[in-house]
């Protein structure tokens, strides 16, 4: 899956712009996509956490990957988001993206019931494995158990890897504790991205192989020198720690329009709602004095 990216893999989970009416922005969209490539990342993955895509349905997904494919994101260099409870929609979705040419998708576990037995998530991704067929390729597993309520287990990740031999490419590790992480890292056969930022730089000097990352929509320079180049970089555990001090997905997207100019970044679509003024200022200004520390 890496084997074009000289077996590394630096990627946004990208945030998904809205118009005012709650819609998403697609041009908008495409362009910030776009940007992120050119300024070095490997890929982007939409609709992922930090995308909102549990909050997004079908057909807006669907239609929003269309355009950003034919307004020229290479389909190579998106690897979609799959947030779904019932195996027929994670089927629908990834279908429809690997269908496209997608590289791959990223594929949570079944969130709605926490803690299922082991047999049972098994089952679910070998059923949305096997039903995908001659498409399926490229499947990233999300561990993110404090969103989802779910725990991956290595003994899961490696039976599912036996099981499906090379269409099972990686894991995405976003739990943020370095220990679960090393054990992906030593004990499966699977390339392992790192989910909190904090923890990368260490991490690629252990054999993970790179990143999908919602800091990458702020400072992807940052991320790919990391990445690419095993470098550390100091400033990814301040940064994360103030991310995360704030609802973070209305953090990500206040820093983006910031960064951009653009307010209209701030919209985001329910249960979520952007941060107020106060917290606003009081990010932006911790934001700020941590890039000129830096610099300094």
């Amino acid at each position: 899956m890496f084997s074009d990216w000289n077996g590394k893999a630096a990627l946004a989970a990208l945030t998904t712009p809205f118009t005012a009416q709650g819609r998403v922005d697609r041009l908008k969209y495409t362009a910030h996509a776009a940007q992120l490539l050119k300024r070095g990342l490997h890929g982007v993955v939409p609709f992922g956490t930090t995308g909102e895509g549990a909050s997004l349905g079908f057909q807006e997904k669907a239609e929003s990957l269309e355009t950003l494919i034919a307004q020229g994101i290479p389909p190579r260099n998106i690897v979609m988001g799959i947030a779904a409870s019932s195996a027929d929609d994670a089927v629908q979705m990834a279908g429809h993206a690997l269908g496209l040419g997608c590289r791959g998708i990223l594929l949570a576990p079944p969130f709605y019931f926490k803690a299922p037995p082991e047999e049972g998530l098994y089952r679910w991704f070998s059923e949305v494995i096997s039903r995908l067929g001659a498409r399926a390729r490229g499947v990233v597993l999300y561990h993110i158990p404090q969103v989802t309520g779910v725990a991956l287990s290595v003994d899961l990740v490696n039976r599912l890897h036996a099981a499906f031999g090379p269409v099972v490419a990686a894991i995405k590790d976003s739990f943020g504790d370095i220990d679960t992480t090393r054990r992906y890292i030593q004990d499966t056969g699977l390339p392992t991205l790192v989910g909190h930022e904090g923890l990368l730089s260490g991490l690629i000097g252990e054999g993970a192989v790179g990143s999908i990352s919602g800091l990458a929509n702020l400072v992807p320079e940052r991320i790919v020198q990391v990445v690419n180049h095993s470098q550390s970089d100091a400033l990814f555990e301040p940064m994360v720690r103030l991310v995360v001090s704030y609802p973070v997905v209305p953090a990500v997207k206040t820093l983006l329009a910031h960064q951009t100019r653009e307010p209209a970044w701030l919209v985001c679509r329910s249960p979520l709602e952007a941060l107020g003024r106060e917290s606003s200022a009081q990010l932006l200004h911790s934001w700020e004095a941590l890039r000129k520390a830096h610099a300094a």
